[in-house]
């Protein structure tokens, strides 16, 4: 494949999501079978999960921003997980309809118990890669993620997705969506 193609791509094997999303796939199946055949978590779960283990106790909605969910997908998958035992709401005092969420002893247990299986198998993969390769692939991620990130701010002001029609919509000028 000719480098340049992800500058000008032709084709969809060309589109730099495309390839992400396939590499995403085909490196996330042995965690999958990971963490659905033998522990009972989806993918998303196990996101929430470690974000937890690693952040400590979080709002559902910083969480959410932190998963890079939306909040309905983040409120079922947190559901879930309370139905688990993995994770408790801790209600906060003076409005019990906010609450903070955090991992239960049994949720901490799971996590480290997971977390160097899916570290092992995140380094098989990047074993491919010598060590300056390595350090490319990470700072061109995050070159890429802080370019998304501007490029989906500016956008976001144009067009509002509208994911259960499966399309967009236009936002026009002085109205607010």
């Amino acid at each position: 494949m000719n480098t340049l193609s992800l500058r000008t791509p032709r084709t969809l094997d060309d589109l730099l999501n495309y390839r992400l999303l396939r590499l995403f796939s085909v490196s996330g199946a042995p965690v999958i079978r990971l963490l659905e055949g033998r522990h009972g978590i989806a993918r998303r779960e196990w996101r929430l999960l470690a974000l937890l283990a690693a952040r400590g106790m979080l709002s559902p909605s910083a969480l959410a921003e932190q998963a890079a969910l939306d909040r309905p997908r983040t409120s079922r998958a947190l559901g879930s997980l309370v139905a688990k035992g993995l994770v408790q709401r801790v209600p906060q005092p003076g409005d019990a309809r906010r609450a903070q969420v955090t991992l239960t002893d049994a949720g901490r247990a799971l996590h480290d118990e997971v977390f160097p299986q899916v570290a092992a198998l995140n380094r098989d993969v990047v074993a491919a890669l010598d060590d300056s390769a390595v350090q490319a692939l990470d700072r061109a991620l995050e070159l890429l993620t802080a370019r998304a990130q501007t490029l989906n701010a500016e956008r976001m002001r144009d067009v509002r997705a509208d994911r259960r029609a499966g399309g967009s919509r236009r936002v026009r000028p002085g109205t607010d969506g």
